[in-house]
């Protein structure tokens, strides 16, 4: 079986796809963690206090507000065709 049989697969090629998505999906969350962790957590406790828990809550929306650009961003450059046009805008 050639390499090139594997490749033209739909199932494969969709299957690599959302597993591809699961990773960064992963990989994001991890990053966002130890963000906000060291960002919110003082000292560990039993229980967060209201203030370490709305730091959390704020450095999460943001995380996600700001990955949220950034793809936006991309996609933009993308369908443009080059990153320097972007830079100029």
């Amino acid at each position: 079986m050639d390499n090139q049989g594997v490749a033209a697969d739909p199932q494969l090629q969709q299957f690599i796809a959302v597993e591809s998505q699961k990773q960064r999906f992963q990989q994001l969350v991890h990053q966002m963690t130890e963000v906000c962790w060291e960002k919110c957590m003082d000292k560990p406790g039993p229980k967060l206090d209201s203030r370490t828990e709305v730091c959390f809550v704020n450095c999460v929306e943001r995380f996600i507000d700001t990955s949220q650009f950034i793809l936006n961003r991309l996609e933009q450059t993308q369908s443009r065709g080059t990153f320097s046009e972007t830079m100029t805008d």
